[in-house]
């Protein structure tokens, strides 16, 4: 299992948002390139970037310092935010980003994501992000009713990296992760799932490892890495069994 930073990112700054919440923000960095230097020189294997303001818009907004991120690093980056054509797709991943996340274009146009997983096969994730079970999109402001397990159950056909899960209420709050609802989407799909939302120590990446076996593969870290309540070096060490 992997531990990946994650870089959110508006107005060209590095930020997190308290349960996705604009109104609730705190910025980290004005050199998002830097910062993500830093969490590959911290031994990260792969990097999160979501362009929030793409997120909201429904396009790109921040593309040229996510392509500047992608030349600048050796680790591979997975993206999300504003994606909802074929064309930005390509532009992406042409660019040098390994995978791309659909999360409001995968529910609200399933024959893009079914297009675009059979295009490229292996580069695109699918992002569910859900509060009580139940998907939020357009950058989490909009609640639906469709649920998480019927999500799961209609893209089994589908050859995705994987599928990150999100729990909106914990996103950014440090009151730990929801890790029941994350073994029982693993348990419902063979596709990799990819653990979001709410870690807040060490103890929650040892948590999620617990898990690993029911093909959880990688843990987000985000509000707890810059605020200084988990060390990345130590959350990897966790993973592979070794003490830093």
């Amino acid at each position: 299992m992997i531990v990946i930073p994650a870089i959110d990112l508006h107005d060209g700054k590095c930020v997190r948002l308290l349960q996705g919440d604009f109104n609730r923000l705190t910025v980290y960095g004005n050199d998002p390139v830097q910062m993500a230097l830093e969490w590959q020189k911290q031994g990260a294997e792969r990097l999160h970037v979501v362009d929030l303001d793409g997120s909201l818009m429904g396009t790109p907004h921040s593309r040229d310092v996510i392509c500047a991120m992608a030349k600048a690093l050796s680790i591979p980056i997975e993206l999300g935010g504003g994606i909802r054509e074929m064309g930005i797709i390509d532009d992406y991943l042409t660019a040098g980003i390994e995978w791309v996340i659909l999360g409001t274009a995968a529910i609200r146009n399933t024959q893009l994501l079914r297009e675009a997983a059979r295009m490229y096969r292996g580069h695109i994730i699918l992002g569910l992000d859900a509060k009580e079970g139940m998907i939020s999109v357009q950058g989490w402001t909009e609640k639906t009713s469709i649920s998480v397990k019927d999500v799961a159950a209609s893209v089994f056909d589908l050859d995705l990296a994987a599928i990150i899960y999100t729990d909106i209420s914990r996103d950014g709050m440090q009151m730990g992760m929801n890790i029941e609802a994350t073994k029982h989407l693993a348990q419902m799909t063979h596709i990799p799932v990819i653990a979001s939302g709410g870690v807040s120590s060490i103890q929650d990446i040892r948590m999620v490892s617990e898990i690993e076996s029911e093909g959880v593969i990688g843990v987000i870290a985000g509000k707890a890495l810059y605020a200084g309540t988990l060390s990345l070096q130590e959350a990897i060490a966790a993973t592979k069994g070794t003490k830093t």
